[in-house]
């Protein structure tokens, strides 16, 4: 499902259970500490995922360990990002030579939990969702942001190393090209000379799970909109 959000030269893999968790490198254990043994599967499968993306990429196995805020760690040249919801684990991966980053999410197709959305919306957001919670009933758009928002975070992340706040961008949800505009509200890193402003992406719902995707070319480091 994943790869129909990213373009040519991404390397996507995904998995809708954890039948074939893949054997962890030492490094990778590590960061497990003393999880629960569901955590474990989902981890090792995301990261079976991680491998097999960069291999066909023609990277060879190796460990793929975590910075301060659990990122991943990918290879020199590589960008990439990882995700897991329940039922759902993915991983994407491309050389930087390529694209400037990614960033993508998975979430349950359902509603946020009581009390989420106002936490990570702003009112223009709302007021967005009220109108297509009326116009289009069958998307959960409110998932769907918050999935966009996580998307925006991967994606901006490895560019500066620093936090970005839920109420730091600004979406515009696209249905009729199942699209979204992601509008940063904080001064964004410089990158090839030219300060990125915000990012694209895509977004499709199936199979009960919301996924949402960016892919930044290296030749465009900036917010287009």
């Amino acid at each position: 499902m994943i790869e129909q959000l990213l373009p040519a030269g991404v390397s996507a893999v995904e998995a809708f259970d954890d039948t074939r968790p893949a054997p962890l490198f030492p490094e990778e254990q590590a960061l497990l500490g003393n999880a629960v043994a569901k955590r474990r599967d989902e981890f090792a499968t995301a990261r079976r995922c991680a491998r097999e993306a960069l291999g066909a990429l023609g990277f060879p196995p190796a460990p793929i360990t975590a910075g301060p805020r659990r990122e991943p760690r990918w290879p020199g040249g590589v960008v990439g990002a990882i995700t897991h919801c329940a039922g759902y684990r993915a991983a994407v991966v491309a050389r930087d030579e390529e694209f400037t980053t990614l960033g993508v999410d998975a979430e349950p197709h359902g509603p946020l939990p009581d009390g989420v959305l106002d936490s990570i919306s702003l009112p223009a957001e709302r007021r967005q969702l009220d109108r297509l919670h009326r116009e289009l009933p069958a998307v959960y758009w409110d998932r769907l942001l918050f999935s966009v928002k996580e998307s925006v975070f991967k994606a901006w992340y490895p560019l500066t190393h620093r936090w970005l706040d839920f109420h730091e961008a600004a979406v515009t949800l696209l249905p009729e090209r199942e699209a979204f505009d992601a509008r940063l509200l904080v001064p964004g890193p410089v990158v090839g000379g030219v300060t990125v402003t915000g990012f694209t992406g895509r977004w499709l719902v199936g199979r009960g799970l919301i996924l949402t995707g960016i892919a930044v070319p290296a030749r465009q480091p900036a917010f287009a909109g």
